[in-house]
């Protein structure tokens, strides 16, 4: 598979991309050179000196072995020790020995710990067991993965340590379908995510009984990334399995894996809705770890409103990742979103095509969205070694098994510290030094993470928010449930204190009809084809490319709107493309490709009412409150920005049709004497609620695990709701996902955060680094950077 793609004429467009020459590097075979080394050679070269802010060195960690549990079968031990594991680490003995006494499991131990072995010894030894039947299959088990990338490279895992008479097999929405009947009747391993077991497996549980009934463990893996309304859904159909399976006979234990968190067990019987054990102690080896911050520097460049310009973080991670390839250290990039990773991939191999093209072609985009074929193509080039730099989304931080990487880069905080390290734990997975470079992207939270390093070094990860209460969540899945099974009184505890209330609601509704026997579905649809548990909501959108009919990939429906409107930028595998149109009705986007200098980014405003105050705390005069919100968006315009600098070129206005959100909000109101005090006059105050608004929706993500695109903001100098200047973030999600509720509870650190970010920002008036929004609506006008100051100095000073 090639993936050099560009076509005659396309390196002179992406030269566009790039604002400094070549430095001709000496070609080196594959790198053994210090983290420490690799970081001061990338850093002294010409214009990098004043980019570094901070170096974290972390030592290297011997590690701890103990014997195998007895329960381990020899099959597997023998098989383990082939691969190099002579013993388990202490941690991995301890999983093993909690799993095979029945008892549920979390193991939140670092990457590259071990934690595929601590789940899958005990499991495959029961599986071995249940070959001995008269079937073959008298024991089973399922692993649920959130990408289907990771379940392929768990099915590889899992044929490295079981027999073949252990079958073991994906199923997915790759899996061909004269494969699924097979997979049904035979695999004593089933591999799967989420999606899946929704809307395939217990829709359709009495196809699955024989398997069902004989199901011994259940592996959630990465159960840290089910936080949310992702996480929140995840839930509530784990406790649908329970349901089915106890209709079976069968109680599974669960054994998870999460990288290093906060209260794992605690957040993992939130996922499971059981008691789990957790397991902590890392005892594995650790190479030291080179970890610095890295911001880009301002350019000549002014954006909106003369604000000064950093250069983005995607340039100068292509800058970083062409050098380390160029020094043959395999390196990958993580990029917040596909459009980046894209662009990363793109600039990199332009570059590199000048000192060497076939280098070049070593260098690739890894991302959702990608058909199937595509996807497995980069996968194998990606264990084979044949990609020297990878520019990747989160798909490749979870858990695959990307052994030899050197260096790290991360091309923007990821949104909290737990996926922070668990990106940086990707390089030196054999023990071996690394390097991990944070780049900071031109927002607040990320300008004020580079310069308070402690806040990522001496702050605990965070714990996993998820709501399964959440009604707008839970109710579906009732629905669900009742198709799968009539629902009973006995039901009710399994899923949660909200499930009671709602189903008099449902019934109301028509969806359900209380009998004898219970509730039941009542329509001949199923209602878990209607459910979408990634939390987007509505049918996804098919991008499709106009002159040929070919269908390049997906998008979520809620993300629709402002990915691929008309006139969006979309890139896909190298080539960029055009949105000709946005058919809301068919849910889908027509493209074209062309090689516009720009990319796009959609812009929205939004207005708020206050639907109920369920808490308020009184700051002095000043209220802090908690509640719920009506929120009426709409995607009205669109920005054309210059690759390289990030250069406004134009804005266009969109007609698209506004979407009502009933969701969760925190909001702080001051009074006309505060505002006094402050010595904010009544024209300066839209601008320091605008400002002060921005950026502590910037900073929330550093005290709640959320992105700031999960979460939105309104500032109204008098809202009619509280008759006071209120400043209001909330939920992006139907019903809220805990995000708004979490920042409410340390509302008094954040706001102080975003108090420090304002200050200390090195610009006059303001910019995208402290106070100015990319999605910003109103052009981020009007915004007054000191008079921000003062409100939040005046909220703060009586808070508790």
């Amino acid at each position: 598979m090639a993936f050099n793609h560009l076509r005659p004429g396309q390196h002179d467009a992406l030269r566009r991309f790039s604002v400094r020459p070549v430095t001709h590097w000496v070609l080196m075979p594959p790198s053994s050179r210090p983290p420490a080394a690799a970081l001061t050679r990338l850093s002294s070269t010409r214009g990098r000196q004043d980019r570094l802010t901070h170096t974290e060195h972390l030592p290297a960690r011997p590690g701890s072995h103990a014997e195998w549990p007895s329960g381990i079968r020899t099959e597997v031990v023998e098989a383990a020790r082939a691969l190099g594991m002579e013993r388990p680490w202490t941690h991995q003995a301890r999983a093993m020995e909690l799993a095979l006494a029945g008892t549920s499991t979390v193991i939140a131990t670092g990457t590259a710990s071990g934690k595929s072995l601590g789940y899958l010894a005990p499991v495959l030894s029961t599986l071995l067991d249940g070959t001995e039947a008269p079937n073959g299959r008298g024991a089973t088990a399922l692993y649920l993965a959130p990408t289907k990338a990771l379940a392929a490279d768990q099915r590889r895992r899992t044929a490295e340590l079981a027999p073949p008479r252990v079958r073991a097999a994906l199923y997915d929405g790759d899996t061909p379908v004269e494969e699924r009947e097979w997979v049904r009747q035979y695999a004593s391993y089933v591999l799967t995510n989420p999606d899946m077991l929704h809307r395939g497996i217990l829709p359709a549980h009495t196809r699955w009984a024989a398997f069902l009934k004989a199901l011994r463990y259940v592996v959630v893996d990465e159960c840290h990334t089910y936080r949310g309304v992702f996480g929140s859904h995840v839930a509530q159909v784990l406790r649908r399995l329970r349901r089915i399976c106890a209709r079976y006979g069968a109680d599974p234990v669960f054994l998870l894996a999460s990288a290093t968190s906060a209260e794992p067990g605690a957040s993992a019987g939130r996922l499971t809705g059981l008691p789990v054990a957790e397991v902590t102690d890392d005892a594995s080896p650790r190479g030291d770890l080179v970890f610095a911050l890295w911001e880009p520097p301002l350019t000549e460049l002014v954006g909106e409103q003369g604000a000064p310009v950093r250069r983005t973080a995607t340039a100068e991670a292509a800058d970083l990742l062409t050098d380390l390839v160029l020094d043959a250290t395999r390196t990958v990039v993580f990029v917040r979103s596909r459009r980046g990773a894209e662009v990363v991939a793109l600039q990199a191999q332009d570059r590199l095509a000048e000192v060497d093209r076939a280098l070049a072609g070593r260098v690739a985009a890894y991302r959702g969205g990608y058909l199937a074929e595509e996807r497995r193509g980069l996968e194998r080039d990606l264990h084979s070694g044949r990609l020297l730099g990878v520019a990747s989304t989160s798909a490749l931080e979870l858990g695959m098994d990307v052994s030899g990487l050197d260096a790290v880069l991360l091309a923007g905080y990821p949104g909290t510290r737990a996926s922070l390290w668990q990106q940086a734990g990707r390089a030196g997975r054999a023990g071996q030094g690394a390097l991990a470079v944070l780049i900071a992207r031109d927002d607040p939270l990320d300008t004020y993470l580079v310069h308070h390093p402690e806040a990522l070094f001496q702050q605990p990860v965070e714990s996993t928010v998820l709501d399964p209460d959440n009604p707008h969540v839970l109710a579906p899945h009732l629905c669900a449930a009742a198709a799968e099974l009539p629902l009973g009184p006995a039901d009710l505890e399994l899923f949660g204190p909200s499930a009671g209330p709602l189903l008099p609601q449902l019934e109301r509704r028509g969806l359900l009809r209380r009998r004898a026997g219970g509730w039941y579905w009542t329509r001949r649809e199923r209602p878990a084809d209607g459910v979408d548990i990634r939390g987007g909501g509505g049918s996804p959108v098919q991008i499709v490319e106009e002159d040929t009919g070919r269908l390049l990939g997906t998008v979520d429906a809620a993300a629709s709107h402002t990915t691929v409107h008309t006139g969006a930028v979309h890139l896909h595998r190298g080539r960029s493309y055009l949105v000709q149109d946005l058919d809301l009705e068919t849910s889908v986007a027509l493209v074209r490709e062309a090689d516009p200098p720009y990319t796009t980014v959609a812009r929205d405003t939004t207005a708020i009412s206050v639907l109920a105050t369920d808490t308020t705390v009184k700051w002095g005069d000043a209220l802090l409150s908690f509640g719920s919100v009506e929120v009426v968006n709409q995607v009205v315009s669109f920005l054309r920005r210059k690759i390289a600098t990030g250069e406004v070129l134009g804005e266009t206005k969109l007609d698209l049709p506004p979407r009502t959100l009933r969701t969760r909000a925190v909001w702080w109101s001051v009074t006309e004497d505060q505002l006094i005090d402050a010595d904010i006059a009544p024209d300066q105050l839209p601008g320091a609620a605008h400002a002060a608004e921005h950026a502590s929706i910037g900073l929330l993500p550093l005290f709640a695990t959320c992105d700031r695109w999960d979460i939105g903001g309104v500032s109204v100098p008098l809202h009619p709701d509280t008759g006071l200047p209120t400043v209001f973030v909330y939920d992006g999600h139907s019903g809220g996902a805990g995000f708004a509720e979490r920042g409410f509870g340390r509302a008094a650190e954040w706001l102080a955060a975003t108090r420090e970010a304002i200050a200390v920002c090195e610009c006059d008036r303001g910019c995208p680094s402290c106070i100015q929004s990319p999605k910003c609506g109103n052009g981020n006008d009007p915004l007054d950077k000191a008079a921000a100051v003062r409100l939040l100095d005046i909220l703060l000073a009586a808070a508790a």
